[in-house]
């Protein structure tokens, strides 16, 4: 018996080791897990940054343009200004040299 006794004590502490190993890797799956959780939430942050970046450049490059067309606004404005202070100085010599 004392063979069958070394064998069932053999057993049991290979279904120990075999636990502990299990309870070691159930654990580091665990980790793991949470490794992967953690990094597809950073994904998600990130790929909102991104949209939001893209955003705010659409938004920018909108806000260049109405910029661009103001300053050619102000500049038509003063073209148009000008023209007109040309034609009233012509509109005030004829009127002189009618009289």
């Amino acid at each position: 018996m004392a063979a069958n006794e070394k064998t069932i004590t053999l057993f049991t502490t290979r279904v120990r080791q075999m636990i502990l190993q299990f309870k070691q890797l159930k654990k580091e799956n665990e980790e793991l897990y949470a490794m992967v959780d953690e990094r597809d939430a950073k994904i998600r942050q990130l790929e909102a940054q991104v949209q939001q970046a893209q955003r705010d450049y659409s938004s920018l490059k909108m806000a260049k343009m109405l910029e661009v067309t103001d300053g050619d606004l102000e500049g038509a404005k003063k073209r148009v200004a000008g023209l007109i202070r040309d034609v009233n100085k012509c509109i005030t010599l004829l009127s002189g040299s009618e009289e």
